[in-house]
């Protein structure tokens, strides 16, 4: 297995037309991450931040503008893809339709550069490929790939699904035959890009546990891409989110959604979304705005002595409000709309002193409300998030 680093790495597109003066499109700027050996870490942010094009950097499919990158000791700048011992898993199967489930696990295994058996074993092995296995030819090489294939399909429990071709599987079992056909090489590091996306909620939430799971046993190095924050939460050792081309904060799924390093990364991580106030910083420790008034704790003090009489961003999680009794510091809102889940409750409100500001809310199942109920809202104070309103940076 190996680490994978990248330093100062940037990628632009040239214009399409080559008489252009606009410079092209620069879709990565300063990409500096290490992927720890045999670490599971998540690539997230929305659609065009880049996550897809730095993982085929990585797998030589795209070439660097400017930058390293390292896979184990090697410099892979200059490396073509079949000699940088990546596996790659797209978000389309990619399986040859016309082999067997055996044959797309085989395939990569008989082209990885060893030397062919002579031409008269190769035939022998063909002719005899459709007759029960203690029937079939098999050269020294075929004999290990045959094992190999076993080891994998037993592992992915598809034994059974060996004989059937691509049409003849669902959805879940075109999966695993992709990872299998990843795994199979026994790659220094798997490249995933987006491989749940086309399943069901129901076998892609299946899926990602035996996903995180298998890369546990097997202990390689993974890169995922996913715009799912669910995903991204629930599989990545650490997670790097992404924007606009840049990499906005690196750290375990805890990190990012307890210390967010801006306003992004704390609105992007979270489903339902973090709730935002402009507020007003006053006596050190209180923040005012149209809706409230909300005394912090005194260990804001230090921070905020700085901020004094100046504005900035209060960020609160959805299941940090609470419903309350009327109070300055709390928020009379009107329900929208609820969600019962059962175990919980998520409700959309809009203020009613600012009608316009909308909230997510989370509350425990067993407290019941209706859209169209008028409602105070209490905030916990100590697990707020202050932003500055300029950079978006957070506070303390």
């Amino acid at each position: 297995m190996a680490q994978v680093v990248l330093e100062k790495v940037y990628k632009r597109f040239p214009p399409r037309d080559k008489q252009s003066d606009d410079g092209g499109v620069s879709v990565l700027r300063e990409i500096d991450l290490t992927v720890r050996d045999g670490e599971f870490l998540v690539l997230v942010g929305p659609s065009g931040c880049g996550k897809s094009t730095l993982l085929r950097l990585i797998a030589g499919l795209e070439s660097l503008t400017a930058g390293k990158i390292y896979i184990g000791d090697r410099l892979a700048n200059d490396l073509p893809p079949k000699r940088r011992d990546v596996a790659m898993v797209f978000q389309s199967y990619a399986l040859y339709p016309h082999l067997t489930v055996y044959e797309n696990l085989a395939f990569g295994l008989r082209r990885m550069g060893r030397r062919q058996p002579p031409l008269w074993e190769r035939l022998a092995v063909a002719a005899t490929q459709k007759f029960p296995s203690p029937l079939r030819y098999m050269t020294q090489r075929e004999a290990s790939i045959e094992e190999r294939v076993q080891q994998v399909a037993q592992m992915l429990q598809i034994e059974k699904l060996l004989d059937r071709l691509p049409k003849e599987l669902s959805g879940g079992q075109k999966q695993r035959v992709a990872l299998g056909r990843a795994i199979s090489r026994d790659p220094q590091v798997f490249l995933m890009d987006e491989p749940l996306s086309n399943l069901d909620a129901k076998l892609r939430s299946e899926t990602r546990g035996q996903l995180v799971e298998l890369q546990r046993r097997l202990g390689t190095t993974t890169v995922y891409v996913t715009h799912d924050r669910v995903e991204a939460m629930t599989m990545g050792d650490r997670i790097a989110v992404m924007e606009g081309g840049q990499i906005q904060q690196v750290g375990t799924p805890l990190e990012l959604y307890d210390r967010p390093a801006n306003r992004f990364v704390a609105e992007f991580l979270g489903s339902p979304t973090m709730n935002f106030w402009s507020v007003r910083v006053k006596d050190s420790l209180t923040l005012v705005c149209p809706q409230f008034r909300l005394t912090l704790p005194s260990a804001w003090e230090r921070v905020l002595r700085h901020y004094n009489g100046q504005s900035m961003w209060l960020g609160v999680r959805p299941e940090h409000l609470s419903l309350s009794a009327a109070a300055q510091k709390n928020v009379q809102v009107r329900i929208d709309r609820v969600e019962t889940l059962g175990s919980e409750t998520y409700f959309t409100a809009s203020s009613v002193e600012s009608p316009s500001l909308s909230l997510q809310v989370r509350i425990p199942g067993d407290r019941h409300v209706a859209v169209g109920d008028r409602v105070w809202l209490s905030i916990d104070p100590d697990r707020v998030h202050l932003f500055d309103l300029q950079t978006q940076r957070s506070i303390g």
